[in-house]
């Protein structure tokens, strides 16, 4: 069995991306496995798992997977067509019903805010954005807070309100991603994408990985790539991101393309490393150290989207 073949043995979710992004299939197969994803596997046990309430596990936030910020994400990861009458009627109670009281253990100014308009916190918010843009739901508001609290070094962070003032990279890989959703839900955004053109060279400046000031590395846990990454950041994360971004890999990315290509397996497979702990609903993996589908399939599209064709095609 090859890469390929193995990556399409696997739940809808992975197997409609790896059929668009490796192989390049007709656009109507493509859409037709997509769509497998509300009622097979993985994406039809997680909205099975929807109260009434529009909650998951009772909480619109916890520090566990198992809530409904962090169901969410996952249906959008696993690409849940959102036009599906399955994620209409998911959406619809979470816009109904949910706000984000019980999300912290104490009360909050934020505790009746509706979901969608967010809390504080722009690790937070990018996420919700990125759910809410791609679902179909108006996130200008939130996003018009993002791109207020952008810092000077271009990039965001959370810990601004206990005195930070540089950038994290934690933080800002999850505002672009929400900034970029929100552009593909609208069609584009001159302001936003200039915010994001800014947060984007904030991570190219240093290399992807090391600090600015010394050439450090920053964290050598971003060298092992885990799915899902929730709000942590990673070599792999932030390169997929610049694929999807449309960012043309150069100088700045060598060394991080080089970091994501010697994670390969000799069998051609990338391990699950580095899980982060925490409750959640779905096993979609055999364990750490074990070949994983998710890495390997977003390995293999950005090596693709970082080497020429004809080196591509030797990956498979």
């Amino acid at each position: 069995m090859t890469v390929i073949d193995w990556l399409l043995d696997a739940d809808p979710s992975i197997r409609w991306q790896a059929m668009r992004d490796l192989q390049d299939q007709p656009a109507d197969a493509v859409a037709a496995e997509r769509s497998r994803v509300a009622t097979q596997g993985w994406g039809s046990r997680l909205l099975a798992l929807q109260a009434p309430d529009g909650l998951w596990a009772g909480r619109p936030w916890s520090q566990d997977w198992t809530d409904t910020f962090h169901v969410l994400e996952l249906l959008r990861h696993f690409g849940l067509d959102p036009a599906s009458e399955p994620a209409r009627r998911a959406i619809g109670l979470v816009l109904e019903h949910v706000v984000w009281r019980g999300g912290a253990p104490v009360e909050t100014p934020w505790d009746d805010h509706r979901f969608f308009e967010g809390e504080v916190e722009p690790c937070i918010n990018g996420n919700v954005v990125a759910t809410g843009a791609y679902f179909g739901v108006d996130m200008a508001p939130l996003v018009d807070r993002l791109l207020g609290e952008q810092l000077p070094d271009g990039g965001w962070n959370c810990e601004v309100e206990n005195g930070a003032t540089v950038s994290s990279f934690g933080t800002t890989i999850n505002v672009l991603e929400g900034l970029l959703e929100y552009e593909v839900a609208v069609g584009g955004s001159a302001d936003v994408a200039a915010a994001r053109r800014r947060g984007e060279a904030y991570m190219l400046e240093r290399r992807m990985l090391r600090r600015k000031s010394t050439g450090e590395i920053i964290n050598p846990n971003w060298l092992q790539f885990s799915f899902p990454t929730w709000y942590f950041y990673d070599v792999l994360r932030g390169l997929d991101y610049l694929r999807r971004a449309g960012v043309k890999p150069d100088e700045r990315t060598v060394e991080a393309i080089k970091v994501v290509d010697g994670n390969r397996a000799a069998d051609g497979r990338w391990p699950l490393q580095n899980i982060h702990e925490g409750e959640s609903h779905l096993e979609m993996e055999e364990g750490e150290g074990r070949p994983s589908r998710w890495n390997t399939l977003r390995a293999l599209r950005v090596l693709e989207w970082a080497r020429p064709a004809s080196s591509a095609a030797a990956l498979r």
